[in-house]
């Protein structure tokens, strides 16, 4: 089993809004700006080629699937598929960025045509824009006895998607904080610790407006399953304060990694399976879901409007939801498992290392995280833009 310390993240898996252009119209395509953009249900499927083609596309993210030790053309749970099923999977490993990825597809999804693939991961903020426009297909339950039997009962029914009948988490993750403790010198337990004098400058935030808001708001004491425009102001107004007292060095992507590693930062937003990664190098890197809560999200599984092989694909993301599947990927990428079931199956490995990942919280969350952990409601689309104008200013996007 590799390292995962020593793989290189995936830069953009939770991306950052770049630009209020860009945001504004996703805002307007996910409302009633473009009525044209939302597709009824009996549009969304075209007749399924599964059988007589036994083959999908499957589009991800880089760096976020199991390889082989060896040689790194070899997926061993993709291969496993493919040998049991004989069903051909043309994987790609294409999606850098969230919103990118919404622009490359939208113009056939508009236009009631093909994208070329049957399976797309894309994070839950951005999946529900999906669904809300109705531009996936909901999966066939009957074909994924190990979906319903085995999905984290903390994943099984967010907001956007009740039920998850249209997306099933791949991965997930915790949006917490992350800190040197030797450095620093003491524990972190809260948000507002962020604020504390002796980290006057050594701080970094989130850039993405989805990515940013929701710890920043557990920050307050407020429930993000149900948070309200009041809520988001006023986590605006603070942290527009930290910013104009210099307490916050920068607001950044996936680069927040660098900053705390070189010791530029003492303390950052951060998430779980970066944190991970960093441990195995510096064990002061220290990763805490704060006293109030910390926001769980997810990377997830959708199947698009018009995909010929609908059945293979709802066939695959069963697949991965065998345990003992679910928990060779999760020793690899080492997000947030989804699959409870598959702790028990890291547990009993003989090697040692492997079994350590079992008692990992990051990958599978204890019962004293989870109840601190929540799904945040997502931002609607006639939210969007203006709460991504007042958020941009503050970034400086």
């Amino acid at each position: 089993m590799p390292q995962t310390s020593s793989q290189t993240p995936a830069l953009s898996r939770r991306s950052l809004l770049r630009a209020l252009g860009g945001t504004a119209a996703l805002g307007a395509l996910a409302g009633c700006g473009v009525p044209a953009a939302y597709v009824k249900a009996g549009d969304r499927a075209v007749t399924d080629v599964s059988a007589a083609d036994r083959k999908l596309v499957f589009a991800n993210w880089p760096l976020y699937i199991d390889v082989d030790d060896h040689n790194p053309n070899k997926r061993p749970t993709l291969d496993a598929f493919e040998k049991s099923t004989g069903i051909s999977v043309d994987y790609i490993e294409e999606i850098n960025d969230n919103d990118e990825f919404f622009g490359k597809i939208s113009p056939a999804l508009m236009n009631h045509q093909s994208t070329g693939r049957d399976l797309i991961v894309i994070s839950d903020w951005m999946c529900a824009r999906f669904v809300r426009l109705g531009w996936v297909q909901k999966m066939d339950r009957a074909h994924q006895p190990n979906v319903a039997k085995y999905l984290d009962p903390l994943l099984r029914s967010p907001a956007f998607d009740p039920g998850r009948l249209s997306t099933v988490p791949w991965q997930s993750g915790i949006t917490g904080i992350a800190y040197n403790r030797r450095k620093l010198g003491r524990e972190i337990r809260h948000v507002k610790d962020l604020w504390a004098s002796d980290l006057k400058g050594r701080v970094t935030l989130l850039s993405g407006l989805d990515e940013a808001f929701a710890l920043l708001m557990q920050g307050n004491g407020v429930d993000i399953t149900k948070w309200t425009a009041d809520d988001f102001y006023a986590v605006c107004d603070e942290v527009q304060r930290e910013v104009d007292r210099g307490q916050i060095r920068r607001f950044t992507g996936n680069d927040y990694t660098k900053d705390l590693v070189s010791g530029d930062v003492l303390a950052c937003q951060a998430y779980s399976g970066d944190v991970i990664q960093l441990q195995a190098d510096n064990p002061d890197i220290r990763f805490v879901v704060p006293e109030e809560g910390a926001e769980l999200w997810s990377d997830s599984l959708m199947i698009p409007d018009r995909a010929d092989h609908k059945a293979n694909a709802e066939r695959l993301v069963d697949h991965y939801y065998q345990p003992e599947v679910a928990a060779e990927l999760a020793a690899w990428v080492n997000y947030v498992c989804p699959v409870p079931a598959a702790q028990q199956v890291l547990a009993d490995s003989k090697d040692k290392d492997t079994a350590a990942l079992a008692d990992n919280p990051l990958i599978f969350p204890d019962a004293a995280m989870r109840k601190r952990l929540a799904i945040a409601r997502d931002i609607t689309s006639t939210e969007r833009v203006e709460f991504a104008k007042r958020w941009n200013k503050i970034v400086g996007l």
